[in-house]
C-alpha cells in the first residue's frame, strides 16, 4: 500500500522535525525514525534496530530518496549525538545541500513527538510485534494511512472520508 500511494503524495516543505520513538519487537526495544515537515505532513518513517550515526543516515537517505520531499532547508532534532554526525557525513558526501541548517533543540520537535502518539496508540494494544518484517510492513500501513487522513495525498481532502475511501479503493481496483 506504502508503494502505491508515493507517487501520490503532495511535496513536502523544506522545514524538517526528525524524531525517533521506541517500539517493542520480540520483547526487544527497537528505534522508529521519523520526520514531519513544518506543516505536520509526515515526510518519511525507518525502523531500525540500533539508534546510531548509520541508522540516522539510512533514514536520511530514504526520504530523500521519495518522490514527494525536497531536499530540506533546516532539520530540527533533539540532542541525540548521532544526527550532526549523520548529517555531516551525508554534506561531506553531496547527498544534502551544503547550506542545510541542523538545529538541535530538544523543544522544537513537538510536532514530531505529538505525532509519535498516533503510533503508539496503535501499537499499545498489540504488546508488540512478533517479528521485525511484521513490524515494518503493519507500520508501513499505519503510516500510509496516516497520510491519507491528514490530506497529504493530491485530490484527496483530510475530512472528505467518501473521497479517502474512493482513492484507496482505486489503488487497488477494487470496489468501494
Amino acid at each position: 500500500m506504502e508503494k502505491r500511494l508515493r507517487p501520490h503524495l503532495r511535496s513536502c516543505n523544506g522545514s524538517w522535525r526528525v524524531d525517533e520513538t521506541y517500539i517493542k519487537i520480540k520483547g526487544r526495544w527497537t528505534y522508529l525514525y521519523r520526520a514531519v515537515d513544518g506543516r505536520g505532513q509526515t515526510v518519511d518513517f525507518l525502523l531500525a534496530a540500533r539508534r546510531d550515526a548509520a541508522a540516522a543516515k539510512r533514514f536520511f537517505r530514504k526520504a530523500l530518496g521519495q518522490p514527494h520531499t525536497v531536499n530540506p532547508r533546516t532539520i530540527t532534532v533533539d540532542k541525540n549525538a548521532a544526527y550532526p554526525k549523520a548529517v555531516a557525513e551525508m554534506k561531506g558526501a553531496g547527498a544534502l545541500w551544503p547550506r542545510t541548517r541542523l538545529r538541535q533543540c530538544k523543544y522544537l520537535n513537538n510536532i514530531t513527538e505529538q505525532d509519535h502518539r498516533r503510533i503508539k496508540r496503535l501499537t499499545g494494544p498489540g504488546l508488540g510485534f512478533g517479528s521485525f518484517r511484521t513490524a515494518r510492513r503493519t507500520l508501513a500501513g499505519y503510516e500510509a494511512m496516516a497520510m491519507v487522513r491528514k490530506g497529504q495525498v493530491r485530490k484527496v481532502a483530510g475530512r472528505d472520508i467518501k473521497a479517502q475511501a474512493t482513492f484507496i479503493a482505486g489503488l487497488f481496483q477494487a470496489v468501494a
